[in-house]
């Protein structure tokens, strides 16, 4: 039998994570006993103190045992904690020896949402892929430069550490670790039983390109202006690197730096995100949407469209515009 330690750290934390963690993973035991099979999970939740308040004292969580009695466990699952990362790092830290030391011992690790904030803190996602909220992805990137952050993916495996994008994509990675404990099998009854859909692996359906201007770098933020105002229009780094009286190798770099992404990349990303809420909320078809844009390929405009989104023009305009699917 697989023992799950659940997390319940101190602070603000994602009561969804906690609870549907539990819930989920120990219907897997009750399908396995309704196949004559013994239990597979020993899930508990596992805590700093014996009562912890949630919510302003709104819920209290009781964990079944706390962490310096679990000397030996085989998967955490870290949820969501909210709030500044060193002031929710500082008041769990005696969590962190414990998960790195469990993972020496073979343990493996998920983390949930922004719980991946927490996860790189111990150090063991140096180096590693990691998915978290789309919303949070430069923070995150800022703070954990060591990290291969994959924004848009909705789950990550490395070396025996998952982790989730977004919110409720949770749910996805618990389904795939059923998948890897239990089965297809039980992984396919947790789907239907709890209305997830199984397979799902992308979060940039969701991703809402906002740019990225927390940094002090002026001239890049000239710069993302500039591309976010003229987007339609054909824009080219030697025409940004003149404007700014940069040279190109210096603003590409600057650039790349303070945005995480190149200046080409950026141009893309904010077209798209006006040929989406384009599609969201107008009757336009896709030629229009695309030239409304900047582009006049048809073939380049699907490429990038589906490489940002994961999906095809046409599909997202049909998952999110519900005027034009009736």
């Amino acid at each position: 039998m697989k023992h799950i330690s659940i997390l319940v750290p101190l602070g603000h934390t994602s009561l969804p994570n906690i609870d549907g963690s539990h819930q989920i993973l120990s219907q897997v035991n009750t399908f396995m006993a309704d196949m004559g099979k013994p239990p597979l999970f020993n899930v508990q939740l596992v805590g700093l103190d014996n009562h912890i308040p949630q919510r302003n004292g709104m819920f209290t969580i009781k964990p079944d045992v706390l962490v310096t009695d679990v000397a030996k466990t085989d998967l955490i699952i870290i949820p969501a904690m909210y709030g500044d990362i060193a002031e929710v790092v500082e008041a769990n830290k005696v969590f962190l020896p414990w998960i790195v030391e469990q993972y020496q011992k073979g343990a493996q690790i998920a983390s949930l949402c922004i719980g991946a904030f927490f996860l790189a803190s111990t150090g063991l996602l140096d180096g590693k892929q990691a998915a978290t909220h789309w919303s949070l992805a430069h923070v995150f990137r800022q703070i954990y430069p060591d990290v291969n952050l994959v924004d848009d993916k909705i789950m990550t495996e490395d070396d025996g550490i998952y982790t989730s994008g977004g919110a409720y994509s949770y749910l996805n990675l618990l389904v795939y670790l059923v998948e890897k404990f239990a089965g297809r099998e039980i992984a396919i009854l947790i789907s239907k039983s709890f209305m997830i859909d199984i397979d799902r692996i992308s979060q940039s359906p969701f991703i809402i390109f906002q740019g990225q201007k927390a940094h002090e770098d002026e001239p890049v933020k000239k710069a993302q202006e500039f591309i976010e105002n003229n987007f339609a229009d054909r824009i080219t780094v030697d025409q940004l690197a003149d404007m700014l009286a940069l040279g190109r190798r210096s603003l590409e770099r600057r650039f790349k730096h303070a945005t995480s992404n190149t200046v080409t990349e950026y141009i893309q990303r904010v077209k798209i995100e006006a040929a989406k809420k384009s599609f969201e909320s107008s009757r336009k078809n896709i030629n229009e949407v695309m030239y409304d844009v900047g582009y006049t390929d048809t073939k380049a405009f699907r490429t990038v469209f589906k490489k940002v989104t994961g999906l095809s023009p046409v599909e997202y305009r049909n998952k999110y515009n519900k005027e034009l699917a009736a």
